[in-house]
This record gives C-alpha cells, structure tokens and sequence, in this order.
C-alpha cells in the first residue's frame, strides 16, 4: 500500500516546489504594469485616499459615463439620434442634471442608458458635495485642534507653575520644621 503524504508539509516535492512558486508570485508582483489604466488603479488601491484622488476618480468616471452613455445611446436609440456627437450632448446635459429635453430617448434600451446616466449624474453631484463638506470639516478639525494645543499647553503652563509655588512652600515649611526641631 503506498503511503499518502499528508497535509502537514510531509511531501518532498511540495516542499520543493514551494520556493519557486513563492519565487514566480514575487516576481509578478513586482513586474512593471504596462497598462496605464492598471497601475493607476493599483496606485490608487496603495495609497491612502486623498480629496484630490477621489475628485480624479470621479471625473474620470464620470467622463467614461458621458462617453459611453453617448456612444450607446446613439447605437441603441439611433432614430432619435441622429449622429455620435447628439448623442454625447443628450449624455452631457444628462449627467449634469439639466436635461434641456430637445432630445430625450424613446426605444426602451436608451431609456436604461438614460437611467445610468441619471445615476451617475447625482453620485456624481453627492459625491462632489461630500468632497467639499469633508474638506471644510477637515480644516476646521485641524484649527480646532491646533486651538486645543495652545490651550492645553497654557493650562500646562499654569499647573506647572502652581506646582513649582506649591513645591516651593513644601520646601519653606520643611526647613522651619527642622529649625523648630533644632
């Protein structure tokens, strides 16, 4: 009967194998990513999030949904629209939230386009007000903190002080015990 490893580390050629398996993870981990769109979303995966990075993230996103939302609505709805550019137009007055409605879609499939773009078009303004509002609480976080610092160190400052004045008359009362005693 052949004896079967067990899941312990027992099998010599697992246990070979292991290095190099290690070995080749490193080096894909390491290797350059070609794709600009990859290393982009694994800078920003890396790096802790920053206002700047989530307002990049947003447009981009936004701008990929104009786009597509252009480009779809002209394929899927291309009574209505007439060329590529329409299409575009219909996606930015969308996303924005004007909707002017000199164009609106009619075949049920560029109304689901339509229906993605109106999403994205308020995530898109929440997000933008939740930006500007985590901004401002941030700043007045750091001056209220900053006010903090200097109040603790002037209450630091008095406690010190009356400590040093109480240790003073400690070392006063002390002295004339021991002249009392003598």
């Amino acid at each position: 009967m052949k004896e079967v490893p067990s899941d312990r580390g027992d099998d010599p050629a697992a246990n070979a194998r292991r290095p190099r398996v290690a070995a080749v993870g490193r080096k894909v981990r390491e290797a350059p990513r070609p794709n600009p769109i990859e290393r982009r979303m694994s800078k920003f995966l890396r790096e802790p999030p920053s206002i700047r990075m989530a307002a990049s993230v947003i447009v981009t996103a936004t701008a990929v949904v104009v786009v597509g939302g252009g480009v779809l609505i002209r394929v899927l709805d291309h009574s209505e629209y007439s060329n590529i550019w329409v299409g575009m137009w219909w996606a930015l007055q969308t996303v924005t939230t004007v909707g002017y409605g000199d164009v609106t879609p009619t075949h049920p499939s560029g109304r689901l386009v339509g229906v993605i773009v109106m999403l994205e078009g308020i995530s898109f303004l929440a997000i933008i007000t939740a930006v500007i509002t985590s901004s401002f609480v941030a700043r007045a976080e750091s001056e209220r903190s900053a006010e903090d610092d200097v109040e603790d160190a002037a209450l630091e400052a008095r406690l010190n002080a009356r400590f040093d004045d109480l240790s003073e008359r400690f070392d006063r009362l002390e002295s004339m015990l021991r002249e009392e005693e003598t």
